[in-house]
Parts: C-alpha cells; structure tokens; sequence
C-alpha cells in the first residue's frame, strides 16, 4: 500500500513539474512582451540565457519519465500520462527555444517598433501567449474541452501569420531601404506560428492521454 501511496505522489510531481516548466515558459514570454514594449536589451538578454534554465527542467522531467516506466512499468492510464508528458516537455522546450530566438531579433532589430512593419504582430504575440499557456493548463489539468479549444484557437494565429507576411510583402514593394528589418519580422511572427503549432501539440497529447488515440490513430 506505502508503495502505492509513493507512486501516485510521484505522478502528482511529474504532473506539478510539467505545469512548473510551462509556468517558466509563460514567465519568458512575458518577459518577452515587456521587451517588446520598453526596447530593453537586458530584458533581451536575460530571456536568452534564462532558456538553459527550461532545458534544464525538461531534462530532469524525462528522466523522472523513464524512472517511472522502468521502476513501475505503469499500464494503462499511467501509461499513457506518462508518454504523454515526455513528448509534452519537448513542445514546451521548443517554444522556449523560439522565445529566445525572437529575443535574438529583438536584439538586432535594436529597438525598432515591430508595428512599424505589421500592426498584427503585437496581436500574434499575445494570442501565442494565450494558448500555450491554455495548453499546458489543459493538459495537466486533463481538460480535453480546453485541448479542443487550444486547437481551434491556433487558426488565429495562422491567419495573423498571414496578415503579417502580406503587410512585409507590401512594403518590400514600396522599395523600402529597411529589406532586413523586415526579414527580421517575417522570421519573428513564423516563430510565433511555429509556438502556436507546438501548443497545438501539447493540447493533442492531452487528448491522447485521456484516449490513446492522437490525430485519430491508436497508439495505446
């Protein structure tokens, strides 16, 4: 029975662990906005080297994954929890990577006013931020509803993509001076669209593990 008690709790960590990590993700982001909006280079900085600290969580969490599959050898529901958040960890790792790779640009871009270019970005960053942060919530809470709704809601940032590349396109026809900047632009809002897709994946594990079914294949 000790045992078993042991082994629900180690469960509710990974659970806690796995929200924890989408938590530093969201922290980022938000550190992100405010960068966006104050042009502050340290804020810049400090969402780039904060990334080693979300690679460092997903590490852990896979370990305590495969610690569990080999000491418990979980069936069923367990199972499918447990695989599901190893491939959770690695979408949340992703959209830290791509926080920090839009806080590259934002470096390089030194200060320059994103909707200047497009006055759908802003727009673009805040629904990315609203759905990963309703992804991650969805799947430790295990609400395939929300998980649905996450996987709606990435149509939004689909079309904003589009709205930002057809604004880019216009004024490179305009025979703007600025070629790179605008570069710069196009390759933020496709790592937001590219945040959206692995929200997008975090809310279709939460489907799997309440079904074990993805993307209506069995899997388990």
């Amino acid at each position: 029975m000790a045992m078993r008690i042991n082994y629900m709790e180690e469960l509710d960590s990974l659970r806690r662990s796995v929200k924890e990590m989408g938590e530093a993700v969201e922290a980022s982001f938000d550190q992100l906005l405010s960068a966006v909006d104050s042009k502050d280079e340290d804020l810049e900085m400090k969402i780039i080297s904060g990334d080693r600290i979300i690679n460092d969580m997903e590490r852990n969490i896979e370990s305590r994954c495969l610690s569990l599959i080999t000491r418990q050898q979980p069936i069923a529901g367990d199972l499918r929890m447990i695989s599901a958040a190893l491939k959770v960890v690695t979408d949340i790792e992703r959209i830290g990577d791509q926080t920090a790779d839009i806080a590259e640009l934002m470096l390089r871009m030194k200060g320059s006013e994103l909707d200047l270019y497009s006055r759908h970005i802003t727009g673009m960053l805040g629904v990315a931020k609203e759905i990963v942060h309703d992804a991650v919530d969805a799947f430790v809470d295990r609400d395939s509803k929300a998980a649905d709704e996450v996987i709606r809601h990435d149509d939004v940032v689909d079309e904003l993509f589009s709205k930002v590349k057809d604004d880019l396109v216009r004024r490179l026809q305009e025979g703007v001076s600025d070629v790179d900047a605008c570069v710069d632009v196009l390759l933020i809002a496709k790592y937001l669209e590219r945040i959206g897709d692995h929200a997008v994946n975090i809310a279709e594990w939460e489907l799997f593990q309440e079904s074990g079914s993805i993307k209506d294949i069995r899997l388990m």
